[in-house]
């Protein structure tokens, strides 16, 4: 979509924070793990899971930001050049379905490394909670969608939800854990 392109000034600024949250978090903190081929594919799946879901945030901000200056009349330049909001719905359903299909994945091998990786069979813990609870929300806003119709605010907000759930299975447990409460 030739539109799109005029949103990543927009991604740019979150690109680069990301960078540097990356040098300002100590190496200590980085998944270590045995070096076993099937958790190397488990963990870059939850990686391209997490990075669609990302994308489908920002895309869905940006949504949320088009629809309040059309309502308002006056477009800034870098929206006008958007494609219309019907067409970034879409696309944000289609990247919603293909990070649902790799979260399913992610949680359905997550629970066959838990033997491996805690020494006991499925834990239930920060993670598996808000992980499933994030798997839940994105697959009632796809059921929502291909069931009843749901689109505009509704999905943008659900998406949201989504997001910061997913935020908090990993990102937040990691933060609270070693950086708060400083436990390895």
């Amino acid at each position: 979509m030739p539109g799109l392109a005029s949103i990543q000034g927009l991604w740019a600024p979150v690109a680069l924070a990301a960078v540097i949250l990356q040098f300002a978090v100590p190496s200590n903190h980085l998944v270590q793990y045995g070096g076993d081929p099937l958790f190397t594919l488990h963990f870059a799946i939850a990686m391209l899971a997490y990075s669609l879901f990302i994308v489908a945030t920002m895309h869905s901000l940006v949504m949320l930001a088009e629809e309040k200056w059309l309502h308002r009349g006056v477009m800034p330049p870098f929206l006008r050049s958007l494609p219309p909001l019907l067409e970034m719905e879409s696309l944000l359903f289609r990247i919603l379905i293909a990070a649902f299909v790799l979260l399913t994945l992610t949680v359905v091998s997550g629970v066959f490394f838990s033997e491996q990786l805690f020494k006991r069979p499925f834990q239930l813990t920060h993670k598996t909670v808000f992980g499933m609870i994030s798997w839940v929300i994105f697959g009632w806003l796809l059921a929502g969608r291909y069931f009843q119709g749901w689109r505009g605010r509704r999905a943008v907000y659900w998406t949201l939800g989504g997001f910061a759930a997913l935020l908090l299975a990993y990102i937040g447990s990691k933060f609270v854990l070693e950086i708060i409460l400083k436990r390895a």
